[in-house]
């Protein structure tokens, strides 16, 4: 059965369009097997933003790569990537017009990363990578429940995301 060269030739033309599966474009090198990813380092006055920041990075590792990700700072890594939360800030983003109080906040950090080889060699490097995450405040207070947690988590799973993105495929 022959088809028409009208319907081959989309296609041909969607074969070399570019398309590719997630993880497939990577730019590192051939030799990687390992990762190293220790604890961020923070330099904010904010707690625990640095823990959910470096574990989301290692789930979204272990979720989109192949390479073995080690949780601590070892000299047998192929590659390591250090991170340092620079500054972490929660500013009211929102006001209720009836009550004056604030109904929701805007919680922004920025983050220096590095990803080196075992040589030493820079893979890839943002000296500031901003995010931010907005989260509604409870207006009744006899049902408080404190939500920049939850928004915390939030912005790391986003954050974790959107900087392996950027490592594979070197954006």
């Amino acid at each position: 059965m022959r088809l028409p060269w009208f319907s081959v030739a989309p296609l041909l033309l969607l074969a070399g369009c570019g398309y590719h599966t997630a993880g497939s474009a990577t730019h590192l090198p051939k030799n990687v097997r390992t990762l190293a990813v220790p604890a961020f380092t923070t330099r904010a006055q904010a707690f625990h933003t640095e823990f959910a920041v470096t574990q989301a990075v290692v789930r979204e590792l272990n979720t989109r790569t192949k390479y073995q990700i080690l949780t601590n700072d070892s000299t047998d890594a192929d590659t390591i990537l250090r991170g340092t939360i620079l500054s972490e800030t929660s500013a009211p983003l929102t006001y209720d017009s009836s009550s004056g109080q604030t109904s929701s906040y805007l919680i922004t950090i920025t983050a220096k990363v590095v990803l080196s080889a075992r040589d030493g060699r820079v893979l890839y490097e943002n000296d500031a990578l901003p995010f931010r995450e907005q989260y509604q405040s409870t207006q009744d207070v006899s049902a408080f429940i404190q939500e920049d947690g939850p928004a915390v988590q939030r912005l790391a799973r986003d954050f974790a995301q959107a900087l392996v993105s950027a490592v594979l495929e070197s954006y």
